[in-house]
């Protein structure tokens, strides 16, 4: 039985793409609107009619990395920017500072490796830590046993003489706890999915199992990533968690590999682009020409009812850390339209009257061909550009002394 020879289609985000009715099949032509424009909203499909010259348009929705249709089609998502600054972007956005991993990338010009080197390192440096030995705490336990460990519970068995086990609370010094639990599960993700060269696939299988004898194998969102309590002892669990955060969270829907050739894997440049901004005002708003007392909170939520029945999430605020008072509410937007629509701009405008602030600020990668600069009554609304398409700093600079003018 003959191999069906993969057909790889490119796009870049959101720019239109013609393709011949010949080049798709209408069967993967329909399975590929199914499955990532119909359900996901990853790529628009439009199928060849009089409207697209009886030809297949397709366009990227802001989503990075690679579909397997099926064994015959793979689509190859490409960003705008530079695979340099989507590194550094990643780099920033999820603290990796530290391992100083994307040194030598800067030269890889083959998307396709991306989402296997990542789990290269979260594996590689997973397995260090496991040679070093994985860090444990002391958890309670509850447990029936034949003798006394810990502390007998002296009311469970006045109640119960006909019971002759012994109902012990005691602490258990365990490897078997979230730290851990976080690795491992998202290695069994990783695995799942499965990557594309062989010597990867069993190294992440080696380092999995290095884990499992010890750890439970327990489900966990990126959420659970975050914000986790850290000391000398597990210091360098950090990084590591803010790796395994990007999994969940950048990945698109789950794909089963098949015999498909190559690793299927979605980065969301949206959100990639919010956690970027975020966290790089964070890390520079202290040394640039804005007030020392200016703060950085990201996705702050206000609550517009007694209930919490309806809310607001805002992407970014900068608030006055000594009075308490927001001084900007801003909003990253990953798209370059020629002006913001109307609904952006009303968002902005009830996020800053909802925090009684008179500075609004939309945020683009690109420059607006029509930007906004207008007073709506008392709410200063802009539009305003963080540049990635060059050096990320400069970018940040940039658009931290446009927003003081």
């Amino acid at each position: 039985m003959n191999t069906p020879h993969l057909i790889i289609h490119e796009l870049t985000e959101y720019q239109p793409k013609l393709f011949s009715a010949e080049a798709i099949p209408p069967d993967l032509g329909e399975l590929l609107w199914q499955t990532y424009d119909n359900n996901q909203k990853v790529v628009a499909v439009e199928f060849p009619t009089p409207i697209t010259g009886n030809q297949w348009r397709l366009t990227s929705q802001g989503w990075v990395g690679y579909l397997p249709v099926s064994s015959e089609l793979g689509i190859r998502l490409q960003p705008k920017v530079k695979l340099e600054n989507l590194f550094g972007m990643l780099e920033v956005a999820y603290h990796l500072k530290s391992f100083r991993f994307l040194e030598g990338w800067h030269h890889c010009d083959v998307l396709d490796d991306f989402y296997e080197r990542l789990a290269t390192v979260l594996a590689r440096r997973t397995l260090d830590r496991a040679r070093k030995g994985f860090y444990r705490t002391y958890i309670p336990k509850i447990e029936q046993t034949s003798f006394v460990r810990g502390r007998m519970d002296i009311r469970y068995q006045v109640q119960r003489p006909w019971d002759v086990s012994i109902k012990c609370h005691y602490k258990e010094h365990t490897a078997d706890i979230e730290d851990n639990q976080i690795l491992l599960w998202t290695l069994h993700q990783i695995a799942r999915i499965g990557i594309g060269r062989e010597e990867v696939r069993a190294y992440v299988r080696k380092v999995y199992h290095a884990l499992q004898g010890t750890v439970s194998l327990e489900p966990y969102t990126a959420q659970a990533c975050i914000n986790r309590p850290y000391n000398r002892l597990n210091a360098d669990y950090q990084p590591l968690h803010a790796l395994c955060r990007f999994f969940p969270e950048q990945s698109g829907p789950s794909h089963e590999m098949g015999d498909r050739k190559m690793l299927p894997f979605l980065v969301n440049m949206a959100r990639l682009y919010e956690l970027f901004v975020t966290e790089w005002l964070k890390a520079n708003i202290a040394s640039s020409l804005l007030p020392h007392y200016l703060t950085v909170k990201a996705q702050e939520t206000v609550h517009l009812d007694p209930n919490h029945s309806l809310s607001f999430n805002i992407d970014l605020v900068l608030n006055n850390d000594t009075t308490g008072e927001t001084r900007y509410v801003l909003d990253t937007k990953y798209k370059t339209p020629d002006f913001p629509s109307p609904s952006d701009v009303a968002q902005i405008i009830a996020y800053a009257k909802v925090r009684r602030c008179s500075e609004a600020v939309l945020i683009y990668p690109e420059p607006l061909r029509n930007p906004l600069n207008v007073w709506a009554d008392d709410i200063h609304v802009r539009t305003l550009t963080f540049a990635i398409d060059a050096d990320l700093d400069q970018g940040g600079q940039a658009f931290l002394s446009s927003l003081l003018i």
